[in-house]
């Protein structure tokens, strides 16, 4: 298959560049995978689209404000720092901008006195980097490190009003576990109003964790589908969420992934167990889904629009069938719908 194929027209001014007042305010399409019948809703309607024994999976990776801005210590120069994998010791595999102008050695300053070295250069825009100076490493993160949003929405790196925004909408609401460098976006639409009206329908719910890095919005760079390769990132699916999620398969009820996160970490604790059945597991999951993936969990996905040739759309197009979700993308493009992150929600049933 080719990447080329997975390509679509996209105004840029649907790109949605604020969540909206109201988290559970969004719009939703419904597709129906067997007819391709489109339903176009609000989100607020979600249970009525949903049955009693229905089991919703969640993503309960929360994210950390891990993009600095700094300069380098010599020239001046700006740099941008991604955090992106603790190595402890206050060190950290990093993806540096501008990097070809950051060589190994190089010693970076930050606000209130904290300090980087660049320990080691690791190609593709990466490095290791150790924090010094400046006081405890994690308060100062907190206290200075930015929300990393992804680069198509667009903010003012100097203004505290726009980050103190994104630092809580930039994050679902039932966020527990620090650790991902990007939302799982699905969830961001989620209230405790809704998980209210959800429990009176019946349907239940169980939260695993992938923590979102770079393997999820890596873009793909070969024209043959088959050539990519996913970067790791590391999961976690325990033995509550597993049990329950084997009940609802013994029972023939349907299990629905909130997010493609959701979808690539239960699906990856299948492959482990075998079958439609799945052991509580935890460790790094590089799994790809593209077309001609055979889904063993997964019956139902909640998720919001993605962007063209991304490995998050070809997991939607697995799931989905690639006419029928560019059909829905076309509709959704037609009637004005907010795409991406802060965008409107589509349920694929």
């Amino acid at each position: 298959m080719k990447l080329s194929d997975f390509d679509y027209t996209l105004p840029p001014e649907l790109i949605a560049q604020r969540p909206l007042a109201e988290r559970d305010a969004s719009r939703l399409l419904v597709l129906d995978r067997a007819s391709g019948r489109v339903t176009h809703s609000r989100f607020l309607d979600l249970p009525n689209f949903l049955e009693a024994g229905d089991l919703l999976v969640l993503n309960d990776t929360r994210v950390f404000p891990a993009r600095l801005f700094g300069r380098k210590a010599t020239t001046g120069g700006r740099v941008e720092v991604l955090l992106l994998e603790e190595l402890g010791h206050q060190m950290w595999v990093a993806l540096l901008k501008p990097y070809g102008r950051i060589r190994a050695s190089q010693r970076l300053a930050f606000a209130d006195g904290m300090e980087a070295v660049v320990e080691e250069r690791l190609g593709d825009g990466q490095a290791v980097v150790r924090f010094f100076g400046g006081g405890p490493f994690r308060p100062w993160l907190e206290a200075h490190g930015r929300t990393p949003l992804p680069p198509y929405i667009k903010r003012d790196r100097d203004e505290p009003l726009e980050e103190k925004e994104d630092r809580e909408r930039y994050q679902t609401v039932f966020a527990a576990r620090p650790g991902a460098v990007a939302a799982p976006t699905a969830g961001l639409h989620f209230t405790e109003r809704m998980f209210e009206a959800l429990s009176g329908r019946g349907v239940e719910r169980v939260t695993i964790t992938l923590h979102v890095g770079l393997g999820t919005f890596q873009p793909v760079a070969t024209e043959r589908l088959e050539e990519h390769v996913m970067e790791e990132e590391s999961y976690e699916v325990g033995r509550e969420a597993a049990e329950a999620i084997n009940r609802a398969a013994v029972e023939g009820r349907r299990i629905i992934a909130v997010g493609s996160t959701t979808a690539r970490a239960i699906e990856s604790a299948a492959s482990s167990g075998g079958g439609r059945k799945i052991a509580p597991i935890e460790g790094t999951t590089a799994l790809y889904i593209y077309p001609g993936y055979t889904f063993s969990i997964v019956d139902g996905l909640l998720t919001n629009f993605h962007l063209p040739c991304s490995t998050l759309l070809l997991l939607v197009c697995a799931f989905g069938g690639k006419d029928r979700i560019f059909d829905a993308y076309r509709e959704a493009v037609a009637r004005r719908y907010r795409l991406y992150s802060y965008g409107d929600a589509m349920l694929i049933l």
